[in-house]
């Protein structure tokens, strides 16, 4: 049976349609999208509080994927200590066929079903843990060996796929399946489907991140000040929490090195 993803275009003769055609009708497609999503959410939401238990109890979090999967999963790993000050193993992206392979596709790095557990492995990775696999076809066998050994090792397991009734799903304690159907370009999943993982992989880390106390109220008050553009948004964040002027706000934050010791300082001394 063929996958949704690797479906027919709805649309023919690419080569022939104006910039304005093109433009128009991949954004109707990616409207879809949100839509997409919006019905897995009972998923998505069994997979967070997971998410969260472990790691409320010590555990990590680990995304497996091949290709435009992997770097999305890299991705969003990556911008977890800078967003919320966590440590940078806390959330951790693998690829298959190794960093490199962020830049550059790594042939058939993708079909090797025993080098996911090996990746894992590096990361003296526990039961204390989960394992979600991204991958848009459900079918990469890099992600379901990974799962496979996750499972065997009594580690929780996830996924993030756009068809449904997939290998890679089959092998998830904790599927989330997003259908997003045929690609505006045939079979060219960074597409809607990439996007679709993108929004799920936000939602995951950001709702768990919000639980583990990394937010207070709207506000990223453990995010690393690594820029003159966030030590700005910190400063007006201290503004804001406190009421102070900027440049007292600037030095509390300068001293304390975090929005939330800022506050927290200013709170108990006041």
């Amino acid at each position: 049976m063929q996958s949704s993803t690797e479906k027919e275009s709805n649309y023919n003769n690419l080569d022939q349609k104006s910039i304005a055609e093109i433009l128009k009708d991949i954004n109707y497609e990616d409207k879809t999208v949100a839509v997409s999503v919006s019905k897995a959410m009972p998923q998505i939401e069994k997979l967070a509080e997971v998410i969260t238990g472990r790691m409320k109890a010590g555990g990590r979090l680990f995304y497996i994927g091949a290709g435009t999967s992997g770097r999305l999963g890299v991705v969003d790993a990556s911008e977890c200590p800078p967003t919320f000050g966590v440590p940078f193993d806390l959330v951790v992206g693998i690829i298959a066929g190794g960093d490199g392979a962020i830049r550059k596709a790594v042939e058939f790095a993708e079909d090797d079903a025993e080098q996911a557990w090996k990746d894992l492995s590096a990361y003296d990775i526990t039961d204390k843990d989960v394992v979600v696999g991204i991958a848009a076809s459900g079918t990469t066998p890099y992600v379901i060996g990974g799962l496979k050994a996750a499972n065997q090792n009594k580690i929780a397991t996830g996924c993030v796929v756009c068809n449904s009734g997939s290998p890679v799903a089959a092998e998830a304690n904790y599927p989330v399946e997003v259908v997003t159907g045929p690609e505006f370009l045939t079979g060219s999943t960074r597409m809607k489907a990439g996007t679709a993982q993108k929004l799920v992989l936000n939602m995951l880390t950001t709702t768990v991140m919000i639980q583990l106390g990394k937010v207070k109220g709207n506000k990223m008050v453990d995010m690393q000040l690594s820029n003159d553009k966030l030590i700005d948004r910190g400063v007006k964040m201290v503004m804001s929490e406190t009421g102070i002027d900027y440049p007292t706000a600037a030095d509390l934050l300068n001293t304390h090195g975090s929005v939330r010791k800022a506050a927290d300082f200013y709170h108990q001394n006041k």
